[in-house]
């Protein structure tokens, strides 16, 4: 097995404890499920947040759902730059696997789509 990183991005409606809590969950589901990967397998997670969103650290969502108590996690608030999207969520998962680099699935929701449309699949872009 190899260390890899997988990225994910997603967008919330609103800056509520609520909706960060909902989007984050969905978005590190979909990382897990997609690339088959097991808490084991994970060696630390990095998450940012754009500067409008404040009521809840997306890590004690995960935390919270998957009971993630020995897995390291950092928090950021991402640079704000003008003109970037709003309301956003990434996540930086290092994982071990035997999936190659090409093969990694990398997650992007709601707006979150416009980031990486290279990175998506073509029926789950925005149009």
């Amino acid at each position: 097995m190899k260390i890899r990183a997988i990225r994910g991005a997603t967008t919330v409606k609103e800056n509520s404890a609520k909706e960060i809590k909902n989007n984050t969950i969905k978005l590190f589901g979909e990382i897990l499920n997609k690339n088959n990967i097991e808490e084991d397998n994970i060696v630390s997670i990095i998450i940012t947040m754009t500067n409008d969103l404040d009521k809840i650290y997306p890590s004690k969502a995960i935390r919270e759902v998957y009971s993630m108590e020995d897995t390291p996690f950092l928090n950021f608030e991402e640079k704000y730059v003008e003109g970037s999207m709003k309301k956003c969520i990434r996540i930086l998962m290092y994982v071990y696997t035997d999936i190659s680099k090409k093969d990694i699935t990398h997650i992007y929701l709601n707006e979150a789509k416009t980031l990486r449309p290279d990175l998506c699949p073509s029926e789950e872009k925005i149009k």
